[in-house]
């Protein structure tokens, strides 16, 4: 049985699969990029949890990122474009159908980063902070 982190991240990955991108999880930067763009979720850092007594429950602002890059002549569309998409995805189930109390994404830093004997990338972490609550750490 998965645990509620990996649950999450699971429909987390989902959504993004739903979109035009190329979604991958935890996965390298592939020799090329799709015309629609690139995604890879990163599965985060779940960081340290408030925790309340009575029912025993543990709250976590789980920071996961979402790797975004786009490739062409065309890559500040594009990619204002990929990141626009990932806001509606996220705005349309703020809970990912309950599993969560709340979904934001925060706002990406663009760099171009460029590439010998090809067009210039335009890639940027997108940090999403996952509200849930547990019963145990491990679960």
């Amino acid at each position: 049985m998965p645990t509620t982190r990996e649950t999450i991240l699971a429909a987390l990955h989902a959504r993004l699969v739903a979109l035009p991108a190329t979604a991958l999880r935890g996965e390298v930067l592939p020799e090329r990029v799709p015309a629609a763009g690139l995604l890879i979720l990163r599965d985060g850092e779940p960081g340290e949890p408030e925790v309340t007594l009575s029912p025993l429950r543990y709250h976590y602002q789980h920071r996961a990122e979402i790797e975004a890059v786009v490739q062409g002549a065309s890559r500040d569309a594009a990619f204002d474009t990929l990141c626009a998409s990932i806001g509606t995805v996220l705005a349309a189930d703020r809970t990912l159908g309950g599993l969560c109390d709340w979904v934001e994404a925060e706002a990406p830093q663009p760099v171009d980063l460029p590439v010998d004997g090809a067009a210039t990338l335009k890639a940027a972490v997108i940090p999403v902070v996952l509200h849930y609550s547990t019963a145990d750490t491990l679960a």
